[in-house]
């Protein structure tokens, strides 16, 4: 699935990447600078006072972290600064900390400038130890217990603290990619279309007997006589017409039935084009339209349609008198007549089965163009009557769904299912169908 929709994953993860960059450019930079103060007890006393001391350190210098961002320590530095802030919008740019069991504190500053960032720092760090001094003093008068040294001054930054551009991408890029991951396979899980020979082999085990590749001027020339002789599209029909006779070599019928799940999935350009490649072989054929709702044979071949197969069915000719010779090879053509009110009735008629066994008598095969089998009852009527079916699955024209119930009416009838034709294929990518020696091999052994 994530192969199939690379390209929406792909994009997602450079759209991410665009996005994260835009805001990391729309954002302006902040510089951070740092101070960090030792706290100590003034005691030149005993070991023991002094590991006292330290503890009282300890335990004072969250307090001071606490006073870091009060009023009292933060409007002496804007009076000294000229800055024309509260200490509560003050704050907000400030922030203080401290290890546990340690007594530093680091005192950090953010701003659009180095160098004010670095002078707030300082003056921050300077206003607190004046501030815990005067906190400290005993009220009888005399020195603080606690002193408060700077160890490491504030310096304006070189680079800016935020945004990290770089860390930024990388998580654009990583939302991004995830985002198109699940598209793309929330789109192929919704997305049930039969699009290749891997949804195909999902459904039924029934041999592919080839492939036939998008090809645009199809619907223009949509004859096999009309392409290069060795162009793609003529190799597939050969293709299709030396495995079909390998999947039909133990059958004592010569008829074969093309037809398809749903209209517009290449059936009938599929019949038509099997027959010719057939008489090009050097048999002798006979292309029935037996799409007795929407024939098509007799305008792909410029033949005449009004007399055919309902002109025979219904007894008011001779089928001899009906068939159409086609091209320079032993190609026959029974068009399909006029259109009937009751198609499957006449095709599951006895007189049906038996123009299908004069047509066998009288030629090598019999091609016969059937309608789709999920619309009408015509061609489930027709496959009882014939020595195996062809299913042309066009690809994206049909929903998995469709293809099962397509096999389960063929399997219901008892119908011999000779193979499928996977047509409209890719010509590029995954679903592309090609050709090899050992594929070909598998598929019709």
């Amino acid at each position: 699935m994530l192969r199939r929709n690379w390209t929406i994953v792909v994009s997602a993860l450079l759209l991410g990447i665009l996005v994260a960059g835009a805001a990391s450019l729309a954002v302006s930079p902040q510089y951070t600078a740092r101070t960090q103060l030792f706290v100590s007890i003034q005691s030149a006393g005993s070991i023991t006072e002094l590991q006292q001391g330290n503890t009282f350190s300890q335990a004072r210098v969250q307090s001071y972290v606490e006073t870091v961002r009060t009023p009292a320590v933060l409007q002496p530095v804007i009076d000294a600064l000229g800055l024309e802030v509260s200490p509560q919008e003050l704050a907000k740019s400030v922030e203080a900390s401290a290890g546990l069991n340690t007594v530093l504190i680091t005192i950090s500053v953010s701003n659009g400038s180095p160098v004010q960032a670095a002078s707030i720092a300082q003056a921050v760090g300077d206003s607190l130890v004046r501030t815990i001094d005067n906190l400290e003093k005993p009220s009888q008068g005399g020195l603080s217990p606690v002193k408060i040294s700077t160890v490491s001054p504030a310096v304006a930054p070189t680079a800016p603290a935020s945004p990290n551009i770089r860390l930024n991408l990388l998580v654009g890029g990583a939302v991004g990619l995830i985002l198109g991951a699940i598209i793309g396979i929330t789109r192929s899980t919704l997305d049930t279309k039969v699009r290749g020979e891997v949804e195909v082999r999902s459904i039924t085990e029934a041999p592919i007997l080839g492939g036939i590749s998008f090809d645009a001027d199809a619907a223009k020339k949509p004859l096999l006589t009309q392409t290069r002789p060795q162009s793609p599209r003529a190799e597939s029909f050969r293709q299709i017409r030396t495995n079909l006779q390998f999947s039909h070599v133990n059958r004592n019928s010569k008829a074969v039935l093309i037809t398809s799940s749903l209209p517009g999935e290449g059936k009938s350009t599929t019949a038509t084009n099997l027959a010719i490649a057939m008489a090009q072989a050097g048999q002798s054929v006979v292309l029935v339209d037996a799409d007795l709702r929407r024939p098509r044979v007799d305008d792909y071949l410029g033949l005449e349609r009004n007399a055919g197969l309902t002109t025979a069915l219904i007894g008011e000719a001779e089928v001899n008198d009906l068939l159409q010779p086609w091209g320079d090879d032993q190609l026959w053509v029974l068009t399909s007549g006029r259109i009937p009110p009751n198609p499957s009735e006449l095709l599951g008629s006895q007189a049906m089965r038996e123009l299908i066994e004069r047509l066998e008598e009288a030629f090598d095969a019999v091609v016969i163009d059937a309608p789709p089998l999920l619309p009408v009852t015509d061609a489930v009527v027709l496959a009882q009557q014939v020595g195996g079916v062809v299913l042309v699955v066009g690809s994206s024209k049909v929903k998995s769904k469709d293809l099962q119930k397509s096999l389960s009416s063929l399997e219901l009838v008892e119908a011999e299912l000779l193979g499928l034709v996977l047509n409209h294929m890719p010509t590029k990518g995954q679903d592309a169908y090609t050709y090899s020696y050992y594929s070909t091999t598998e598929r019709v052994g």
